[in-house]
């Protein structure tokens, strides 16, 4: 009789183990498939958008430099592809307001990359809020008007920054793939760190003079994202009428 009940306990915990794995994985499949927007957050703060829902957006950030700007929107062009977002920090904006209107008249999306080039966590509150203030003040001057989006000069934030953009009016732009362009590893390595692109991920890329090959390798990843039937979209586009899963930053 002794050994029954031992058998029947193993037996039982068995049980309770499937069942525990089957709900867990069930739960997975189930978040997995919610519609969102996975953002990094504070508990209860303002988010960083890092990923969509759908579709696929292209950033590129530009921080200085005037050769490589160009090409890229000729790239663009030849490409048919009519949307795509742009983070420009404000200083380089006042010193190439050509391009920047070449940017808006072909109607690509304007997001702030800071005024100057500073990691965001590394100053006090103060002075994050005067650089984005800056910046803003910069782009009225070029008459580009109502500028929502934001991403950290340097990649880097805290929730001090969301909240002091959040206070003035913008949502902060972080990336789900990064082509490491800026290290000019190669074309063909910058096409291979997208062509895992699926749909809803922010790509970042860059404009500025420091990556010396990614006009080059776009042609290929956009015809590698058009081949996975996915729509390139502006980011503001990718998060229009989403709703938000947040991820808690430090």
């Amino acid at each position: 009789m002794n050994f029954f009940y031992v058998l029947n306990g193993k037996l039982v915990k068995q049980v309770f183990l499937v069942v525990i794995a089957a709900f867990f994985t069930a739960w997975f499949l189930y978040m997995e498939n919610l519609v969102n927007v996975p953002v990094f957050s504070g508990k209860n703060g303002p988010k960083a958008i890092y990923k969509g829902e759908k579709d696929i957006a292209l950033t590129f950030n530009i921080g200085w430099g005037d050769e490589k700007a160009e090409p890229i929107l000729d790239v663009l062009k030849a490409e048919n592809v009519k949307t795509a977002t742009f983070f420009l920090s404000g200083s380089w904006a006042e010193r190439h307001p050509t391009i920047v209107e070449r940017i808006v008249k072909e109607g690509y999306e304007i997001g702030i990359l800071g005024y100057n080039y500073e990691d965001y966590t590394e100053l006090d509150e103060a002075k994050v809020r005067k650089d984005l203030i800056r910046a803003q003040e910069a782009f009225k001057k070029l008459n580009v008007k109502d500028i929502k989006l934001v991403r950290a000069p340097t990649g880097h934030f805290d929730q001090k920054t969301l909240k002091i953009a959040d206070r003035l009016g913008l949502t902060v732009v972080h990336w789900s793939i990064d082509s490491k362009d800026w290290s000019n590893p190669g074309v063909e390595v910058i096409i291979d760190n997208v062509s895992d692109a699926k749909k809803g991920d922010i790509v970042l890329l860059h404009a500025s003079d420091s990556a010396k090959q990614t006009a080059q390798a776009l042609p290929s990843i956009i015809n590698k994202v058009k081949n996975k039937n996915l729509k390139l979209v502006t980011v503001s586009e990718m998060i229009a009428n989403a709703n938000a899963d947040s991820k808690e930053i430090n």
